[in-house]
């Protein structure tokens, strides 16, 4: 027998084959373009396979006998969606359970309406802009839900984002009107209704239902959630999540708001007539003519950081049980998507819609409804630069308020006249134990000089709310956004002319120039009004805090103020502020070297002390017995020690 050898060709042979392999199946590798295309086509596989549980089962016709039958894979899906959804099943075996979307659009906005849900999937305002200049979507990617839940006859818990509705779009005259009909029969349905007016942000709505009582469960409550995430639509995160709140009127005309600076809220409401997921500039709204017997309101606050670039703002979410009256749901309502303007809300009447625009409460309110928003109007009515409306609409302002500050500089020269002869009585009536007496001299001095320290505060109280009718107005007007002025490309958002690397607390990475103009102007006028407050004050008595030192504290305190919490508010209210502020130093110059003749006070001043006291208001009576009544007291207590 020969004996096998140890073959070397043998083996080079193997080794080259199994090279050959390898690389073979190396190259025949699909590359990760080919593996991301492979796990898309898997995914789509995967829908297609979903779909066909809810598709409509295939009809085949046998031209033998001319029977109708489904072909076994159909009618296995078509049982497989009748066990899930039951009498719903119909609505899933109509050609309409697709997903699909209907379009309602006039001149103002375009709406995508789905098949799945019935619900509104797409809100476009055309004649908007984004702070980036991208198209304002107030509904997009999946941002937004109109869902109701019910339990069924037969004990299933459904929800109408699951299921399809059959769409139908016609018109009635100019309007487009589409049907979502969610059908468990030819005849009997839930339907959504959408109507679309030319030229008008707001929709006609209907929830109604028909022979619907021996399918779903009237004995349990069906609930109506709407949710809304917001988009971010302007330069400011911080400035715009401030004043996007959720708003409702409940009870005819009662209105209330969710507080936007919380974290997270929540609220039981009852008779709500509307509830408005409100941003700065834009709302989403739903009305009702039958006030929603019970809602439970919730806002949370998505932005963790304001100095990071967010896609939304804020999460709103009304949670709303329906009312089943004679075995059926009918409520007609009204859907508003669009500006937050207070022209256009204004213009629904009886709706009460105007209170959504954040003008304030009180009197401020009034103000910015009766005098700032009509003086505004009228002036951008011929004006075309906005940045020139808010100056000249500064100087109107600061024209009609001049007479009070008039009368505060004119308080000031009185005291400043008779302050030597109060010092007098300072130094008679010296010491704690003198106080009373030290304060009655002087109250009956200023009396008699016809002189009150008050006078001076008056005017400006007078003043304070007209500043914070301001504040609430500039950030509530649309009519600004997006328009430029000098170095400001946006007068609704901050003016950067510099962008810093790092976040300074409390300041922001950027620098705004006109909050530094209103600094400055505020400190010139506080160093002027300084002196003139001092003047004011009665000189400085033992025990009593020192009101000088208090004074030059807020010398800084309220410029460095202005500097730090304006920077990222609208430039138009720091614009506003350094006008007013540059006008009042001009008017108070004026009075001081052209009006105000501090000889003449004078000797008015000591010609009302030679005049009879006039009669003591019933006030002054009782205030004077019970200083009278103390400085007794304090008498009785010296003379015992």
């Amino acid at each position: 027998m020969e004996e096998k050898k140890f073959d070397i060709n043998s083996l080079i042979g193997f080794v080259l084959l199994g090279a050959i392999m390898l690389w073979y199946f190396y190259s025949s590798q699909p590359t990760p373009e080919e593996l991301a295309k492979q796990k898309i086509e898997q995914v789509q596989d995967s829908i297609q396979k979903a779909q066909q549980v809810v598709e409509q089962p295939k009809i085949v016709e046998e031209k033998n006998n001319n029977s109708i039958i489904a072909s076994p894979t159909d009618t296995l899906a078509f049982a497989q969606a009748q066990n899930r959804l039951g009498a719903f099943a119909y609505s899933a075996g109509l050609p309409s359970a697709k997903a699909q979307e209907t379009i309602l659009e006039n001149d103002l906005l375009k709406i995508k309406v789905s098949n799945l849900g019935g619900q509104i999937t797409e809100v476009l305002i055309k004649e908007f802009k984004t702070y980036d200049q991208k198209p304002v979507y107030l509904i997009k990617d999946g941002n937004a839900l109109f869902n109701i839940s019910f339990a069924t006859q037969d004990n299933r818990n459904l929800q109408t984002k699951d299921l399809y509705f059959e769409p139908n779009l016609t018109s009635n005259g100019d309007n487009q009107v589409l049907s979502m009909k969610l059908k468990i029969a030819a005849d009997k349905y839930l339907e959504y209704r959408y109507e679309i007016k030319p030229n008008d942000y707001m929709l006609d709505f209907a929830i109604q239902s028909q022979g619907m009582d021996n399918a779903i469960n009237t004995s349990q409550k069906v609930n109506l959630d709407w949710k809304l995430k917001t988009h971010r639509q302007e330069k400011s995160v911080k400035y715009e999540n401030q004043y996007t709140e959720l708003s409702y009127t409940f009870d005819g005309s009662e209105f209330d708001y969710m507080n936007a600076m919380s974290k997270g809220d929540e609220e039981d409401v009852e008779n709500v007539n509307y509830i408005a997921f409100k941003q700065q500039f834009f709302s989403s709204i739903l009305l009702t003519d039958e006030p929603f017997e019970k809602s439970t309101l919730i806002s949370k606050n998505l932005v963790e950081d304001e100095f990071i670039d967010t896609v939304y703002t804020k999460q709103f979410q009304a949670l709303i049980p329906l009312e089943i009256k004679n075995g059926s749901i009918d409520y007609s309502m009204n859907m508003y998507y669009g500006p937050t303007d207070y022209d256009i809300l204004n213009s629904y009447e009886g709706k009460n819609l105007d209170r959504v625009v954040s003008l304030g409460w009180g009197i401020f309110r009034w103000i910015n409804k009766y005098i700032f928003i009509p003086l505004f109007g009228f002036l951008s009515s011929f004006i075309g630069s906005y940045g020139l409306v808010i100056i000249l609409m500064t100087i109107v302002v600061r024209i009609f308020m001049s007479p009070v500050v008039y009368k505060s500089y004119l308080s000031s020269a009185k005291m400043k006249v008779l302050r030597p002869e109060m010092e007098e009585i300072n130094e008679k009536f010296k010491g704690k134990d003198n106080a009373m007496k030290r304060q009655q001299e002087t109250m009956a001095l200023q009396r008699k000089a016809g002189v009150s320290p008050l006078s001076g505060c008056i005017p400006a109280l007078i003043q304070m709310p007209v500043f914070f009718a301001l504040f609430r107005f500039f950030p509530a007007n649309i009519d600004i956004r997006q328009k430029g002025f000098l170095w400001a490309d946006d007068l609704s958002a901050y003016d950067e002319v510099i962008k810093l690397p790092f976040n300074i607390p409390f300041y922001g990475d950027h620098v705004s120039l006109f909050p530094i103009l209103a600094s400055i102007a505020i400190f010139i006028y506080m160093q002027m009004t300084q002196s003139q407050q001092a003047n004011m004050q009665p000189p400085q008595q033992e025990g009593m805090p020192d009101m000088q030192k208090m004074m030059k504290m807020m010398l800084w305190i309220s410029p460095v103020m202005m500097l730090f919490f304006f920077n990222s508010y609208a430039s138009s209210l720091s614009l506003y502020y350094f006008i007013s502020n540059l006008l009042t130093i001009g008017i108070m110059l004026v009075i001081k070297h052209y009006i105000i003749d501090e000889d003449k006070i004078h000797a008015k001043i000591q010609e009302n002390k030679k005049r009879p006291e006039k009669k003591k208001s019933a006030f002054r009576e009782r205030l004077d017995t019970a200083m009278k009544q103390a400085q007794d007291q304090q008498e009785k207590q010296k003379k015992k020690k």
